[in-house]
């Protein structure tokens, strides 16, 4: 007579002794026919000791016989929760694998025994259980299952940090009749009895999740790991962090479209923080899109809806909300000199940058409609690192020359020459001598 066990790790097959225990035997045997072992944790594991099931409450103080159970389900009659262990002195703890009933102490004026909670052994000659625990089965199949069990990792109460659940319970053969009013549920549960998940529970209880839902949890478990990747290297300010609700993307932009135009015809919606069409840093050319920000967010929904789809210099531009978190950590102003000074005054460099760069390309490059916004230094600065290049060029170059000597004079020194003549001199003497 057998049970099969579908655990998270595995399957396990228990074979039990039903002719040396048949109470017992016929106790368990029903409670897993009405389902009360499904979804139950493994919620006291010892290594290389035992592990311990059985409990609804995964508290080790909760349980009852399937007497009891059926009593409390029919009419609420009083039986008592516990029956007496059946203790058959060949039974014992040799062997890793065996199954016993944990006998409850005499607590409160209860007499204690088996109820529903049972363990299995993982380790042999555990001799001192026997005659404090009776044995009423032995795991046939499914031993590898025990040593992945036996590896978890446990916090101090020896509760697996990752729940090991008892996810389907199979009887293979029952040869007891059914206690009167047992009745048999329709259908398994679909929530742990214990209404709670440890830490690291990575897989559905059932795994009966529809496909687009269990990819849905996929995708946003693999978001949540690029998130936390992201955040390492610095690139997120934190992983759980959101783009703004006021920041509008606008793209398809024609190259001809400037800040101010956007600005002006965004503006009607509400009051604009800041407009900045993103352009080549090097060319200046614009990249055909932009970052408008709003000072509400009723302002930006507004424009979301309004602005879809809208003509602007001979294009369609397309707007949706923004997805980049940049604004959090630096700014996203062009300029370098501006976009620090922009950082402290919030926004994607301030209105007061966007001014300062309005006025220098109108004032140092004439028609402002070609590259505008594309500004790196002020004329001064970009002199000076220009002439600083020079300085840098002409250095590096009297450096190479004087290693390019240094080398030259090396190989030409008479030193080595003349050893090389001496040392010819000698050998052309000894061959002479020898002859």
């Amino acid at each position: 007579m057998s049970v099969l066990f579908e655990t998270s790790l595995g399957d396990i097959v228990i074979d039990l002794e039903v002719d040396a225990c048949p109470k017992t035997c016929e106790n368990f045997l029903k409670l897993c026919k009405v389902y009360y072992y499904n979804l139950n944790a493994f919620f006291n594991v010892s290594k290389d000791f035992l592990a311990q099931a059985g409990d609804p409450t995964a508290t080790g103080t909760g349980g009852e016989s399937v007497w009891s159970y059926v009593a409390s389900q029919a009419n609420g009659q009083t039986v008592p929760r516990y029956f007496a262990p059946e203790f058959v002195p060949r039974l014992k703890h040799t062997h890793k694998g065996t199954v016993s009933m944990a006998v409850a102490p005499s607590l409160n004026g209860d007499k204690g025994g088996c109820g529903s909670q049972f363990f299995i052994t993982l380790a042999d000659n555990i001799d001192y259980l026997d005659g404090k625990h009776a044995v009423f089965g032995h795991v046939v199949e499914g031993l590898d299952t025990l040593g992945k069990l036996n590896d978890v990792f446990t916090d101090r109460d020896g509760r697996p940090f990752k729940d090991v659940r008892i996810r389907h319970v199979v009887i293979l053969d029952d040869p007891f009749p059914d206690p009167a009013g047992l009745v048999q549920p329709p259908s398994s549960p679909t929530r742990p009895p214990d209404n709670s998940t440890r830490i690291a529970e990575d897989e559905d209880p059932l795994a009966t999740l529809p496909e687009e839902e269990a990819e849905r949890e996929r995708r946003e478990k693999a978001a949540a790991a690029s998130a936390l990747t992201l955040e390492m290297v610095g690139d997120l300010p934190f992983a759980n962090v959101r783009p703004p609700e006021n920041v509008l993307f606008v793209c398809k932009l024609n190259p001809v479209t400037r800040d101010e135009d956007l600005e002006l015809i965004f503006s009607r919606f509400g009051t604009i923080m800041s407009c900045q069409v993103i352009r080549d840093k090097k060319t200046g050319d614009s990249l055909q899109y932009a970052f408008i920000e709003f000072d509400k967010r009723e302002d930006a929904e507004q424009a979301y809806f309004k602005m879809q789809n809208v003509l602007v210099d001979d294009r369609r531009i397309w707007v949706d909300f923004s997805q980049s978190v940049a604004r959090l950590n630096n700014s996203w102003s062009n300029n370098p000199k501006v976009g620090a000074r922009g950082k402290e005054r919030g926004g994607f460099g301030g209105r007061d940058d966007l001014e300062e760069t309005r006025r220098y390309r109108a004032g140092g490059r004439g028609d402002d409609r070609e590259g505008y916004g594309m500004v790196f230094e002020v004329p001064g600065d970009r002199e000076s690192g220009r002439r600083r290049k020079r300085s840098r060029s002409r250095h590096d170059d009297r450096e190479r020359d004087r290693s390019r000597d240094r080398r030259r004079h090396r190989s030409r020194s008479p030193a080595p020459r003349e050893r090389e003549r001496r040392r010819s001199r000698d050998r052309r003497s000894r061959e002479r001598s020898h002859r």
